[in-house]
């Protein structure tokens, strides 16, 4: 009897798990039982981060709570045969593309509740044997196209409780099961063997076009794929909220159109405005108005949806000024591209009956403001454009327009900008190499005259051009007579302005009496034409630091005399 009850003592403690008192963690315990070797660390913040000196035999590891942030390159190396990996309710926010290096064999992975915003979904190339992958209660946000590609075997997988808002149907179209699915041979072969899970619930859904592979991909489901909550839910746009992805039909998306009932408007001066326009898109876009080169933030602007594809941005303007009066543009932008429809405002005085000018068009100048000076210069020069800005004394500022004339020097033609009061600053861009352009500055309607434009020639070479920091030629206009002096010799700019005009005006009433020597007949070919060879010759180069000492020697050498003409030509050449 002793025998037989000793035999069955023995008999249940070897059939009990059993823990191992070998090579185990502090805080943790390892358990010996029918599947393997396990690790299991549930203490609070056990570790910093993933223990180092993990045994080659375990078979499963669950470190949960332990709050490390990383899981490193290499971390499971040396655990070969590691099966199961629960990483559960840490603070992981970063896995190295190496982090799951020499797992062959894993077939669960569990990152719950940690706090991951993206994953490396190349990391998977080590787990060709993954089936469960669990990402639940984590921060993602993104789900790129490949991101299934490497989990061929994959059966189980919960993304539910995260942040997506858009993603293609491609993600799945790329999975390699998905794939096989497709073809009806496959379908009848594994349609009685496990079912693949799709956890997709609780995320931000954004119900708009962009979704609308997704939303069709949803509801094509059946057999052997099946979600795990089928009711998914639109978080947004306002008008699709708490909608599911059954109820809902999606357009493909467009870009925008923007349009105005009316774009002439013409009213009297303290009268209250409000400007409208509407823009149809998908998705829908964002809008905005803008009064000459800047955008309105001063006025109240308000938005109403007309319907699932159309939004009305409203703007109000109280009590309208002279200073009002201009062009209001309004724009409407979408990841597909963007339009803008521009609104003409004229305002006249109340004892009048209509303005003297069309609607949306500044007044032409009065006679006072016809020699009205205005200083131009280049605040600005990039490889294929300059910015300019320009200073004019006038008596009313808040009240003043200015006009534009911008086109290639060889060609009479001009693009023409209005620009409203308070601005004084304009870009262009986009220009063509080895090109000769000009820009002008003018009161109004006025047309250009003598000192209110600058001419400009652009690099020859683009690979060139984009190696140097500055590579436009500047050359301000000031008198007609600049043209016939050496380009070489005499370079005015707004840097010198009037001192430079004095010594340009003294020095070409001397080469006018010297223009009937021969020796000085050879100086005088170098003309505005020459521009474009000399820039070859490093004029561009030079900083401006360098270009103010050489302007201050050159005024100090023009009184030696005609032979220190050519000597200077070549400093600055």
């Amino acid at each position: 009897m002793d025998i037989i009850f000793y035999l069955v003592v023995v008999t249940l403690f070897c059939t009990q798990p059993n823990e191992s008192y070998g090579h185990c963690l502090h805080g943790c315990s390892c358990v010996d039982d029918r599947h393997g070797r396990s690790l299991i660390c549930m203490e609070e913040s056990a570790f910093g981060s993933i223990p180092d000196n993990l045994s080659d035999d375990f078979i499963k590891i669950r470190i949960e709570k332990s709050h490390f942030t990383e899981i490193p390159r290499g971390a499971f190396s040396k655990t070969l045969a590691l099966e199961n990996l629960w990483l559960n309710f840490n603070d992981i926010t970063v896995i190295n593309s190496k982090g799951l290096e020499g797992l062959g064999n894993l077939t669960e992975l569990r990152l719950q509740g940690n706090k991951l915003r993206s994953v490396p979904w190349t990391a998977f190339e080590d787990t060709p044997s993954l089936k469960i992958l669990d990402l639940k209660h984590n921060q993602l946000d993104v789900l790129p196209e490949y991101a299934l590609k490497f989990l061929p075997r994959l059966t189980y997988l919960d993304l539910s409780f995260n942040r997506l808002t858009v993603i293609s149907k491609e993600v799945f179209q790329n999975w390699p099961l998905y794939q096989k699915l497709q073809t009806l041979e496959e379908r009848q072969a594994t349609f009685s063997g496990p079912n693949v899970i799709l956890a997709l619930h609780d995320n931000a859904w954004l119900c708009d076009c962009r979704l609308k592979g997704f939303v069709e991909f949803i509801i094509s489901l059946s057999p052997p794929v099946i979600l795990m909550n089928s009711y998914l839910t639109c978080s947004g746009p306002d008008f699709r909220t708490g909608k599911f992805f059954h109820e809902i039909e999606l357009q493909a998306c467009v870009k925008p159109v923007v349009s105005a009932s009316n774009t002439n408007m013409s009213l009297p001066l303290g009268s209250n405005l409000t400007l409208q326009c509407l823009a149809k898109a998908r998705p829908e876009p964002s809008v905005w108005w803008a009064y000459g080169l800047k955008i309105i933030r001063g006025f109240h602007e308000s938005q109403e949806r007309v319907d699932e594809d159309t939004i009305r941005s409203l703007l109000v303007i109280p009590s309208l000024s002279a200073a009002d009066r201009g062009i209001y543009t309004c724009t409407a932008v979408n990841f597909i591209g963007n339009s803008s429809v521009s609104i003409h405002v004229d305002i006249h005085s109340v004892d009048s009956t209509q303005s003297a000018h069309h609607p949306g068009q500044p007044a032409a100048p009065g006679a006072r403001d016809e020699n009205v000076f205005i200083d131009i210069r280049i605040s600005k020069q990039t490889v294929r454009g300059i910015s300019i800005e320009w200073f004019a004394a006038l008596e009313h500022p808040s009240e003043t327009w200015f006009t534009i004339h911008f086109g290639r020097a060889d060609d009479d033609r001009r693009e023409t900008t209005y620009i409203g009061p308070g601005i004084r600053t304009y870009s262009v861009s986009d220009l063509m190499p080895a090109t000769k352009y000009e820009i002008c500055v003018t009161l109004k309607n006025q047309a250009p005259h003598p000192g209110q434009c600058i001419m400009f020639v652009t690099g020859s070479d683009v690979t060139e051009m984009e190696q140097r920091e500055k590579l436009i030629h500047i050359v301000v206009i000031v008198l007609a007579m600049v043209l016939a002096v050496p380009i070489g010799m005499y370079v005015c700019t707004t840097d010198i302005r009037f001192a430079c005009l004095e010594v340009l005006m003294e020095t070409w009433k001397k080469r006018q009496r010297e223009s009937s020597s021969p020796a000085m007949e050879h100086e005088r070919q170098g003309t505005f034409d020459s521009l474009q060879a000399a820039s070859d010759e490093g004029l561009v180069n030079r900083d401006s630091s360098e270009d103010r000492k050489v302007r201050r020697r050159s005024d100090d050498k023009l009184h030696r005399g005609k032979a220190e003409h050519s000597r200077l030509t070549a400093e600055l050449y």
